[in-house]
């Protein structure tokens, strides 16, 4: 008799499937990836070069990136470029998508990929905690800027590279940055995927009728430099205990190209995903009210409440 779990312990069951795959093509299609040096980024963009699209990696270190493009990706040279950007840094995320609306006249698929996790907190150099900086604030801004070429561009899709780490939540809207609360690493961790979750069911709301597609997805259980930055006994642990239980992250790579790239994902919006499985995330990042407030926040916190590089 197969094993029965409750909703919110579904990812038990889901990380055991086997997952989807595709070899649709993405001839002619451009695609935006973020963190794509590495782990997750770097499989997907392995995946969708295979596939035949055109890959935009938005990378923090050039050098890494032209070492790799020279070692992994040489046939696909042609079908790569590279734009700079800092996720902690909102000013040069702004930066960065000056340099692709200019360089770039469509974008067919946008994937965050870039992620971080931190056992202690830090903050960025205008106040904001590191981790919900990068894996969301970033996020949310890179997609607000894009978000008209995308429409252009239509049909587009979206995609948050997101956590079943969203279940540690540590969400709250009086205090973001762990102010005035003890931080943990997955309490911040948690934080920053709930916020994206529930921002995200407002742009999916945004996007109706206009041909963009916005999904999230939990990557799988695998072994990527998240919390690489973080302190010797973190990464011993790492290395010798959790890795051990962990996958290779062509997993990752293999389901986000069915995410993006199969017929059957054709007009699927609003969705979660661990790798392609459809499954419905813990409550606390299901509550719309806060969807609304979370949003509004967000939005104010990049600056999209005032204008851009002379853009509204």
């Amino acid at each position: 008799m197969k094993k029965q779990y409750p909703e919110e312990l579904m990812f038990l069951r889901n990380r055991k499937q086997s997952q989807k795959t595709t070899t649709a093509s993405m001839d002619g299609k451009r695609c935006v990836i973020t963190g794509a040096t590495s782990g997750v980024g770097l499989e997907a963009t392995r995946k969708l070069l295979h596939l035949g699209a055109s890959v935009v990696m938005v990378i923090r270190n050039q050098t890494k990136a032209l070492a790799i493009i020279e070692e992994q990706f040489q046939e696909y040279k042609e079908n790569i470029d590279l734009v700079v950007a800092d996720m902690s840094d909102l000013d040069s995320v702004n930066h960065a998508a000056n340099e692709l609306l200019n360089r770039f006249d469509r974008i067919d698929v946008l994937i965050h990929s870039a992620g971080l996790h931190s056992t202690k907190r830090i903050v960025t150099k205008v106040g904001f905690e590191l981790v919900f900086c990068v894996n969301h604030l970033a996020a949310y801004l890179l997609t607000e800027r894009l978000l008209e070429r995308l429409k252009e561009s239509a049909p587009a899709k979206i995609l948050f590279v997101n956590s079943e780490g969203h279940r540690f939540n540590g969400l709250n809207l009086q205090d973001l940055h762990f102010e005035k609360r003890p931080y943990t690493g997955l309490r911040g961790y948690g934080a920053s995927k709930t916020a994206q979750l529930l921002c995200m069911w407002e742009l999916h709301d945004r996007l109706a009728h206009t041909g963009v597609c916005v999904n999230a997805m939990h990557p799988g259980d695998v072994k990527t430099h998240i919390g690489s930055n973080n302190g010797w006994l973190y990464r011993q642990f790492f290395k010798y205990v959790i890795s051990r239980f962990l996958k290779d992250p062509v997993i990752s790579g293999e389901s986000i190209g069915y995410l993006v790239a199969d017929p059957e994902m054709e007009g699927v919006s609003g969705k979660y995903f661990h790798l392609t499985m459809e499954e419905t995330p813990a409550k606390h990042a299901l509550d719309r009210e806060k969807s609304k407030q979370m949003d509004k926040i967000t939005r104010s916190l990049v600056g999209l409440d005032k204008k851009v590089n002379g853009i509204e």
